[in-house]
């Protein structure tokens, strides 16, 4: 993220007189655009195909619109809710000099009435407002997400594709022992390399055979299995080779990678994970740190009372359940580090509570840490390492 850029509010002054500003709300099939055309009273809408080029058409004629009015445009901001179709418009956008900007959802402010009208049109009359404050420079009107390069969106999908197939690794699994459960099968493990061929002689309670249409169900599972755990090889064979063929000299996330993972206690994917998701975005300080990755809290403080409703969640879930996992381990492979020491030191009172709580507390700590080692070169405390290789 550069330093002219801000997520919570705009750097560069407003002239609305001479800027174009519009707001996409966008489906799978069609976009509405609404937008704030300089020497028109009215508010432009307008509906089209899901289709960039319509788009810039479309700012073309709100431009010249504006010229008849007298008014010279010389800024087009454009903004639209990150969704399921990423930032691709955003940088197809910039590419033909507009300026695009992508809103985190959860960031706009939305009426509290139990029983709210919602339509396309009133929510691009709710973006366009909070887009209008947010370019006015007022703060806690919406928030933008940095947009990545495609480099650095793909990037991530090895580590993404990954624990997608993690996942139905272990759905496959569940499911095999689950059907051989109805038979009173529960010793055999499928995810032995000759599970296969094992299937002959496998015998239920009764001690009879597996049935045909059951024995055909188990095999087609286990070849899912199988070619799921190829792929996951390949990944990570993959990732080990781009890894080598880096340059030791060359700064950027492989070097990140290479520096993580000669920490004790952290392999190749967590150090994969947290460089591409959080550590690589250039995020401003270590709160900007801890809030992206949703190790903050949510206060909840009104008159007399103060309570602590617990994690915000509402950085990266991929960041926030890594960094908990990697924090009990932590524990494991770095008894003599200063964060151990200081984890212990505040759960000597051994109460369940008070270690979950603080484990949350350490995970924070240990990201601000090895968000510091890889991009200061500060060294945490008592660190045990990996020789360099």
């Amino acid at each position: 993220m550069s330093q002219l850029f801000d997520a919570s509010r705009s750097l560069t002054a407003l002239e609305q007189d001479s800027t174009l500003i519009a707001v996409i709300e966008m489906s799978q099939s069609h976009w509405l655009v609404a937008g704030m055309i300089p020497g028109l009273g009215r508010q432009a809408l307008k509906k089209l195909d899901a289709d960039a080029s319509e788009l810039l058409q479309l700012l073309g004629r709100w431009r010249a619109e504006a010229l008849r009015a007298g008014r010279e445009i010389k800024r087009i901001a454009v903004a639209y809710e990150a969704g399921r179709d990423g930032f691709w418009l955003a940088r197809w956008l910039r590419a033909h000099a507009v300026e695009s900007y992508v809103m985190h959802a959860s960031s706009v402010a939305v009426s509290r009435e139990h029983r709210r009208a919602k339509t396309d049109r009133l929510d691009t009359e709710l973006l366009l407002r909070a887009f209008l404050g947010w370019l006015r420079g007022e703060k806690r009107h919406c928030s933008m997400a940095a947009i990545p390069s495609a480099a650095q969106e793909d990037a991530r999908r090895p580590n993404r594709e990954r624990e997608n197939l993690v996942g139905e690794q272990t759905r496959i699994v569940n499911r095999i022992k689950a059907i051989l459960a109805r038979f009173g099968i529960r010793t055999f493990k499928p995810t032995l390399r000759k599970a296969e061929d094992k299937l002959a002689v496998v015998r239920t309670a009764e001690g009879m055979p597996l049935p045909p249409n059951t024995c055909a169900e188990l095999r087609r599972n286990l070849a899912r299995l199988r070619l799921v755990r190829e792929q996951i090889r390949a990944i990570e064979q993959e990732r080990l080779r781009e890894l080598a063929a880096a340059p030791a000299t060359q700064n950027g996330p492989h070097a990140m990678v290479r520096l993580i993972a000669r920490v004790i206690g952290i392999g190749i994917e967590t150090a994969d994970m947290l460089v591409h998701e959080i550590l690589a975005r250039g995020l401003r300080d270590r709160r900007a740190l801890a809030r992206y990755a949703g190790l903050t809290g949510a206060p909840d403080e009104s008159g007399k009372r103060r309570r602590e409703k617990g994690l915000a969640r509402a950085g990266n879930a991929r960041v926030r359940r890594g960094m908990i996992q990697l924090a009990w381990r932590f524990l494991m492979f770095q008894k003599h580090s200063a964060l151990a020491r200081w984890f212990a030191a505040r759960t000597a009172d051994g109460r369940g509570n008070t270690r979950k709580t603080m484990i949350v507390a350490l995970a924070r700590k240990l990201l601000i840490a090895l968000w510091r080692l890889v991009t200061a070169g500060e060294m945490p405390q008592d660190l045990a390492l990996r020789p360099a290789a």
